[in-house]
């Protein structure tokens, strides 16, 4: 099977490099201010240009938590993102608002329970997140979530896994969930914000190692 690797939570042209010349697919730019990995925009628009130049197939994705739909639009031109990731409570007409635009849309939902699974038949995104579940923060806790239920998801559509993954676990947890990608961003971090390099090259080899049989969908 294909696996996607998204590594999220970039702030540094070096990580972003580490990362595509690694064989990521996506890279993702977190424009949440309480997070410790949020990036401004004109740096994030900076870093995006340079490393498309580097490795133009590269995909990028700005991740927002509860945004107004302007401020998505205005970032989306100003940083030249390729996707947008919608991390909070944001309502199904929201996502197809920005997909009728031709603005891709990875929507994520954090896995507290089964009743989670019928919230997402509401949405039609282009890929949708699963994500551990925390009360105090959307995202980005390094907690893994539940893959009996994570694959269960899969029904609805290209389905990014997210929560508590690392090297270590990853290659399990491709072949528990069979996910279109992964999306990684404390799981290879040498401190908050800042990626191991080493970690990074190991993800990436271990995400994509099964290469028999399954889905090879294409990048939206």
């Amino acid at each position: 099977m294909t696996v996607h690797v998204k590594i999220c939570g970039i702030t540094a042209l070096d990580d972003a490099r580490v990362a595509a010349q690694a064989g990521a697919d996506m890279l993702g730019f977190l424009f949440y201010s309480a997070s410790p990995r949020f990036v401004p925009p004109d740096q994030a628009a900076a870093m995006i240009r340079a490393i498309r130049r580097e490795v133009p197939s590269i995909r990028c994705v700005g991740v927002f938590v509860n945004e107004s739909l302007e401020t998505v639009r205005q970032m989306v031109v100003r940083c030249g993102l390729d996707m947008v990731q919608l991390h909070g409570d944001e309502s199904p007409a929201d996502v197809s608002v920005l997909m009728e635009e031709g603005i891709p849309v990875i929507k994520g939902f954090r896995l507290r329970n089964a009743r989670v699974l019928e919230t997402m038949r509401r949405y039609r995104p282009t890929v949708y997140l699963v994500d551990a579940y925390a009360p105090d923060r959307p995202g980005g806790t390094g907690q893994t979530c539940d893959w009996a239920l994570a694959a269960r998801a899969r029904e609805y559509g290209p389905l990014l896994l997210a929560g508590g993954l690392t090297p270590e676990n990853v290659a399990e947890a491709v072949r528990a969930v069979r996910p279109w990608g992964v999306d990684v961003a404390s799981g290879v971090e040498a401190r908050p914000g800042r990626k191991d390099p080493e970690r990074v090259r190991r993800f990436i080899q271990s995400a994509k190692f099964l290469d028999e049989g399954g889905d090879a969908d294409e990048l939206p």
